[in-house]
């Protein structure tokens, strides 16, 4: 599928891809065959989703560093982020319980020089606000495994996969390095039942499969076009969804270049999102 600005935070729920165009400000609901549908329209521009367990969708919302609440087509505050966001938020999981795990930039990479670390929010099923962990180097594409147990974190300016133990109340500890990437530069992720994720790298413009300890399995290019998000989705989900455009920064606001693009995989998706 083409004719998107810019896509994120894709997500396979209830037979469709659903996804942010975060420069057109819109989240999309996509049907295999490409057919798409408006679902919501987020000021400040959307990215991450997840679902609350009564259905309700959340959306992240970057610049204002909010994350919204859709239900009944209303799009309303669950939480406001901006004491522990430090900068725009971007991906995020929600676990099925309802927590939500949202990461940030952490400072604006286009005009600040220095790299600054970010924090990563909490935000609990009530609204609540708290911060799940510090020092994090751009964290961004994150999942849950099927027992709920680890949360696995891309920290895109850090070429590297970060997992923790979720607690029963949501926090986390054991933090440990899943996976070093090396050269590569983790954005969207998603995983497959053998426990392998998969990873969007914009910089390399690839899709790689990587193990727990950082073994690549496999290697998919994009072309020409940077690989920003993943998504195991399709009825059996062993279609791996890819939304790749030819940038991220404000020049991709100017034409809807982005795209979907899809190949077809052995391991089906697994976990959250």
């Amino acid at each position: 599928m083409d004719g998107i600005y810019f896509g994120e935070g894709p997500r396979w729920r209830d037979g469709h891809l659903w996804l942010s165009d975060f420069y057109a400000h819109e989240v999309l609901k996509v049907t295999p065959d490409g057919s798409r549908s408006h679902v919501a329209t987020v000021p400040e521009q959307p990215s991450g989703l997840g679902w609350l367990p009564d259905g309700s969708m959340l959306i992240v919302s970057m610049k204002d560093r909010k994350l919204m609440r859709l239900a009944d087509g209303n799009l309303t505050e669950h939480a406001d982020m901006s004491s522990i966001a430090t900068w725009h938020c971007n991906d995020m999981v929600v676990s099925a319980d309802g927590r939500a795990y949202v990461g940030n930039f952490g400072y604006d990479h286009y005009s600040e020089p220095e790299e600054k670390t970010a924090n990563l929010v909490r935000v609990d099923p009530d609204g609540s606000v708290h911060l799940a962990d510090s020092g994090l180097k751009f964290p961004n594409g994150s999942i849950i495994t099927p027992d709920g147990k680890t949360l696995v974190v891309g920290e895109t300016r850090g070429n590297r996969l970060t997992a923790w133990d979720i607690a029963e109340d949501g926090s986390l500890t054991n933090r440990r390095v899943w996976a070093d990437l090396g050269k590569n530069f983790p954005d969207g992720i998603c995983l497959d039942e053998d426990g392998a994720i998969w990873i969007a790298d914009p910089r390399l413009k690839e899709t790689i499969r990587v193990r727990e300890g950082g073994e690549v399995t496999h290697r998919i290019s994009t072309g020409d076009f940077g690989s920003y998000a993943c998504m195991l989705g399709g009825d059996d989900r062993k279609t791996l969804y890819i939304c790749t455009a030819p940038g991220s920064g404000p020049g991709a606001a100017e034409a809807p270049k982005g795209r979907i693009e899809y190949c077809r995989v052995d391991i089906p998706g697994a976990g959250l999102p």
